[in-house]
């Protein structure tokens, strides 16, 4: 990935956290990085531990940012969350929830909630 593509998905991840922290969700962690995946944003709203993936698309002539959400990423944030609370046994006996926030280069957000289940 291009030094232009990780400065691009850092202001990403900062609004679409903005978003989220507006929205009453509590930073957690971000950018957890395991040899199987990564998290972008690990949040807490309410009793649920959520799991944000955030995508940007700067153009959407081919679909919406988070259309790019493929079930292989799906898994790999999947097996990320799970050695996330494997290390972080405090957040074990919370609901998960995995999110999606798709953003594009005007910064409109799409916060899809739940959007994919643990069993993908």
């Amino acid at each position: 990935m291009t030094s232009g593509h990780l400065q691009t998905g850092s202001a990403s991840e900062d609004i679409a956290l903005a978003h989220l922290e507006e929205h009453g969700l509590i930073l957690v962690d971000k950018n957890v990085r395991f040899k199987a995946g990564e998290i972008d944003l690990i949040c807490l709203d309410g009793k649920e531990l959520v799991f944000v993936e955030v995508r940007f698309r700067k153009d959407e002539r081919f679909g919406r940012a988070a259309e790019t959400v493929t079930r292989a990423k799906q898994r790999k944030v999947i097996k990320a969350a799970a050695l996330f609370l494997q290390s972080n046994r405090q957040w074990e006996n919370h609901i998960m929830r995995f999110d999606v926030i798709g953003m594009n280069s005007h910064h409109e957000i799409e916060w899809i909630k739940g959007a994919f289940l643990a069993t993908v």
